[in-house]
């Protein structure tokens, strides 16, 4: 049952080139940021992420996106990063664009066996284009399919030697559900304990979901943009 490995590295030795990832986080918020190093690194290439956005130039999922080893990427939101703007107007990327809430709901059905749910968001914009659509109680809706992936990379606040995760605050957004629908879950975290020291009723990932988890060696928690109150007057 100890799913303990060294290191980032060796946490995604078997990640494939074409790989689908789920990357959990808000932002860069609970962003998983060893294991994007650890990506880098290894250069693994033609991949695609499902990440609520793409992170920012030079952070999080644009380091993949400066690297090169990006073929696609499905997330809702893309405002904050100019070089995945650069690369979608210059065809060099695929991006899928989700409304927020389905989103959420695509990955959760992916984790609970559900392929597919109508929803009547986006109904008669390009988001419904080429998909099925229905009428219920006379309003019309949207069939979505499930997100499933290869692999999950989740940041977690503690977790132990089974894969018990708990998250903290913000970072708690996308990285429970996202550690449900892949078929092999990741978890990197702050804080490594022994069996037993989490209180069973806090724990917001059972470790069945995890394959494995290490302590990562640093976290940057960088802030996207940082508003300040002016001074004096």
């Amino acid at each position: 049952m100890n799913k303990v490995v060294a290191n980032a590295d060796e946490a995604i030795r078997d990640v494939f080139d074409g790989a689908v990832i789920l990357v959990g986080g808000f932002g860069l918020c609970g962003m998983p940021e060893n294991l994007i190093r650890a990506l880098v690194r290894k250069g693994t290439r033609n991949l695609t992420t499902i990440s609520n956005n793409a992170g920012v130039d030079g952070q999080g999922i644009g380091l993949l996106l400066a690297a090169g080893q990006l073929h696609r990427h499905i997330g809702t939101y893309v405002g904050e990063n100019k070089l995945l703007e650069q690369m979608i107007l210059e065809k060099k990327i695929e991006l899928e664009l989700v409304p927020q809430g389905t989103f959420s709901e695509r990955i959760r059905a992916g984790g609970a066996g559900i392929p597919a749910f109508f929803t009547p968001t986006g109904y008669g914009t390009v988001v419904a284009e080429g998909k099925e659509t229905r009428e219920f109680d006379g309003r019309p809706y949207v069939m979505e399919r499930a997100i499933k992936a290869d692999f999950a990379f989740i940041k977690a606040w503690k977790g132990d030697r089974w894969g018990n995760l708990v998250y903290r605050k913000t970072a708690r957004n996308f990285n429970p559900m996202m550690a449900t629908a892949a078929k092999v879950t990741i978890a990197e975290v702050e804080h490594l304990v022994e069996v037993g020291e989490l209180d069973p009723d806090i724990v917001h990932t059972p470790s069945v979901y995890v394959k494995r988890i290490f302590q990562g060696e640093l976290f940057e928690k960088r802030i996207e943009k940082r508003t300040v109150r002016k001074t004096g007057g």
